[in-house]
C-alpha cells in the first residue's frame, strides 16, 4: 500500500513529542498489516470531515486520512481529539 501525507499533516507532526511519533510510525506498521486492525480503532468521520477516516495513535492522538483507492492513503492530519475536531 502506498502512504502520502500532506503538507498540514507533516506541519503537525513536526510539533509532535518524538515519544509521539514514535507511536505514530508503531500504528502505521500495524495499519499497513491491518487497517482494521481494532488497536486502531479506524472508524469513518462525519460532517465536514466525512471523506476522512481516523485511527488511534495514543489515548488521545488521532491520526485522519483518506482512502484514495485500494492500494492509497493520504494522512492529512494528527493532532489530540479535541483539537482536530473543534477547530
Amino acid at each position: 500500500m502506498e502512504v502520502g501525507f500532506r503538507k498540514h499533516f507533516r506541519k503537525q507532526f513536526d510539533k509532535l513529542p518524538k515519544k509521539t511519533q514514535e507511536f505514530f510510525y508503531e500504528r502505521l506498521d500495524i495499519f499497513l498489516l491491518d487497517q482494521f486492525d481494532p488497536v486502531l480503532n479506524n472508524h469513518r468521520l462525519h460532517g465536514k470531515f466525512k471523506n476522512l477516516r481516523s485511527i488511534n495513535i495514543t489515548g488521545d492522538i488521532r491520526a485522519t486520512y483518506e482512502q484514495v483507492d485500494d492500494n492509497k492513503v493520504v494522512f492529512s492530519m494528527i493532532a489530540s481529539h479535541s483539537k482536530l475536531y473543534d477547530d
